[in-house]
């Protein structure tokens, strides 16, 4: 009983000590980002200097070149490109779009959708349905819809205290309902902004048609707007309300681009990995500053602060710009592929794509309840001091997920700051360098790196 309790004894006294270790390394990361952080000053040549970065845009290309020399001044053990290609979609002209009632004719704020196609030269004329769902299009059918313009006006739930899960229940109408619409014979399509705000900002982002279907042009139109429409609509006086939009987008063959890899490598396992990323390409509205300028940014931060605090990670780590998110996920198809083909194996991945706002911590999934559970009451008094201590089941992030299906036990992780003003600046013209707090900035950096350490020191088991 003695020998029991005296080995009982040593290993609290281990476990007591191994935790000061790591807080005393979490609060030195910190230290060294609030006072040396460079994710900021990056973020500004990225956004000012580069600006928009749609996939296979000549930006694009400079956002690779200036990338990988970026990883290179920091002086990582690899940095390298991995080539893929990717859908190169043009927007062309400025958008013109306006309500009309009998002689009247009001301007309104409209962005084409990501992969929709134009509209006929000298634009599109057609009376205009709102409907507020796929399943009552489905329901009204060919008969009401042939020949009319589909207003897809279901707005963000406001009750969901996080707003992606607001986005993610009205996003199909953005997703589907151009293809869904087509199938009915409608014209064309108008989408209300996938935000809550009330505002003139066209929120734009990708469509995805059938291949066998007819492609009809789609646009987003700005909530300010979308309620005006609607309301003009609810009147049902005569002359009809029909709409007008003219849009000059084009489909280009697929253009070559890179994934940016930087990478640390393992003391002990140098085969098994822990991935830290965002993606580098951007909608070109504006400058891609939180969508995901921030991203890529905090992800490479991350690696600079275990390096210039000079610590070997036991295990390799990696930050990547992944490319192509917005309108293809193929850097992340990519990145799962060439790791599967090289027989990596990851531990974990981490995605930041959900602007640089306030940290408040993390989701895991591809893990156990239990496992999570443990997790937290393990690391979420080390990470609460500095605001990141949700430790928590959920998404990891649409560029680490094809690791999922390649990587057998990887642990995909989302970084999680404060939502509530993401959906104001999301595919805007709205998302500018201006709109990004350097403070919150530099803490979710921090707090990518302190979970890096944690995972690096005592895996996820």
């Amino acid at each position: 009983m003695k020998l029991k309790l005296t080995l009982l004894s040593t290993l609290i006294l281990i476990g007591s000590l191994a935790k000061a270790q790591d807080s005393l390394m979490i609060r030195k990361i910190y230290d060294e980002e609030l006072v040396n952080g460079q994710c900021y000053s990056n973020l500004h040549y990225l956004c000012k200097n580069i600006g928009q970065r749609i996939s296979g845009s000549a930006n694009a290309q400079k956002a690779v070149e200036w990338g990988k020399k970026l990883m290179e001044s920091y002086g990582f053990d690899k940095v390298y490109l991995q080539p893929v290609m990717v859908p190169h979609w043009v927007r062309g002209a400025k958008e013109e779009g306006a309500i009309i009632k009998g002689d009247k004719k009001i301007s309104v704020h409209i962005a084409a959708l990501g992969m929709t196609v134009a509209t006929p030269k000298n634009g599109l004329t057609a009376p205009i349905i709102e409907v507020q769902s796929l399943k009552e299009l489905e329901t009204l059918g060919a008969g009401v819809i042939k020949g009319k313009i589909v207003f897809f006006n279901r707005p963000f739930d406001p009750r969901f205290i996080e707003t992606l899960r607001a986005y993610g229940t009205a996003g199909d109408q953005r997703f589907a309902g151009p293809a869904a619409a087509a199938k009915y014979g409608a014209a064309g399509v108008i989408v209300r902004s996938l935000t809550e705000t009330l505002d003139f900002y066209p929120h734009t982002g990708a469509t995805s048609y059938t291949k066998d279907g007819v492609n009809i042009p789609a646009a987003a139109i700005s909530t300010k707007d979308a309620n005006t429409l609607s309301a003009m609509l609810k009147m049902k006086s005569l002359p009809a309300v029909k709409f007008y939009f003219k849009q000059n987008c084009e489909l280009l063959p697929d253009a070559p681009s890179f994934n940016v890899v930087g990478e640390m490598t393992g003391s002990e396992n140098p085969n098994k990995f822990i991935t830290v990323g965002g993606h580098l390409d951007s909608w070109d509205l504006a400058e891609g500053a939180h969508d995901d300028g921030t991203g890529v940014m905090q992800s490479v931060e991350a690696l600079r602060l275990l390096k210039v605090m000079g610590y070997k990670p036991k295990n390799s780590i990696r930050a990547v710009f992944f490319i192509n998110e917005e309108n293809g996920d193929r850097g992340g198809i990519k990145y799962a592929e060439l790791a599967d083909q090289n027989k990596e194996e990851h531990i974990a991945a981490i995605e930041s794509d959900l602007g640089g706002f306030t940290p408040r911590g993390f989701t895991f999934e591809g893990i156990s309840p239990a496992r999570i559970e443990k997790i937290s009451s393990n690391w979420s008094k080390l990470l609460a001091p500095y605001g990141s201590g949700v430790l928590t089941a959920g998404g990891g992030g649409s560029d680490i997920g094809p690791l999922a299906e390649k990587s057998k036990g990887v642990v995909l992780i989302g970084y999680m700051p404060d939502s509530q003003r993401y959906f104001d600046v999301h595919h805007t013209p709205n998302d500018v360098f201006e709109n990004v707090n350097k403070r919150e900035l530099e803490l979710g950096a921090a707090s990518m790196a302190s979970l890096m350490y944690l995972i690096d020191q005592h895996g996820l088991n």
